[in-house]
């Protein structure tokens, strides 16, 4: 009898381990609009409001684990330049990043707020045609770098409208990048905002 008792416990005990393993979205997609407030951090210019979107794919490994891809684009807008010789230069900057990290999310029926970390690359033109731009006018030395390192801490919440389908109100991240050039040899402390939709499947519904 006792043995029947341990058999119905072990049984009871996998059909729920197997269950939950099933109560999570095996993936999620998300798309997004994005505000990036890029601050170039060189001498005479200003920071860039800079509008875009892009999305992101999460392959969740628990309940609350997933390795997350982030890809983000934002169009250009115009950079002010003060030369210290005196006068003033304008250029075309844009800016893309290609992140990849950890996301942890946990899960409720009405709410799922997640936090991330991530890491990988940017690209911008900002410092290359700022050197075009100073071609003749100012002194400069060498080629700048459009590609740099960036990173992305920060997090959001995401409020489910059904098994399948999230609204994501708000994601906020501290966005760094590193682009080294003749202009400046510091990071890029940046301000990224980020809402859209996101999209689940596999799994359950929770």
């Amino acid at each position: 009898m006792r043995i029947t008792k341990v058999f119905v416990f072990c049984a009871v005990l996998l059909v729920g381990l197997a269950a939950w393993s099933q109560d999570f979205p095996r993936a999620e997609v998300a798309a997004d609009y994005s505000y990036a407030r890029f601050y170039p951090v060189a001498g005479g210019t200003q920071s860039l409001s800079l509008n875009g979107g892009g999305g992101a794919l999460v392959v969740n490994v628990t309940n609350y684990f997933g390795i997350k891809m982030d890809l983000q684009g934002y169009g250009s807008n115009t950079i002010t330049w003060t030369n210290p010789a005196g006068g003033s230069l304008t250029a075309q900057g844009n800016l893309f990043t290609y992140m990849f990290g950890p996301q942890i999310k946990f899960r409720t029926p009405k709410f799922q707020p997640f936090a991330q970390w991530l890491l990988g690359a940017a690209h911008s033109n900002v410092y290359g045609n700022l050197t075009k731009a100073c071609a003749g006018t100012c002194v400069t030395s060498g080629s700048p770098a459009n590609n740099a390192f960036a990173m992305a801490m920060g997090g959001g919440i995401d409020i489910p409208i059904n098994k399948s389908f999230q609204f994501r109100p708000v994601e906020i991240d501290y966005l760094m990048t590193r682009f080294t050039n003749q202009f400046n040899n510091s990071s890029q402390n940046n301000f990224r905002y980020s809402a859209g939709v996101n999209f689940t499947f596999g799994g359950g519904s929770k």
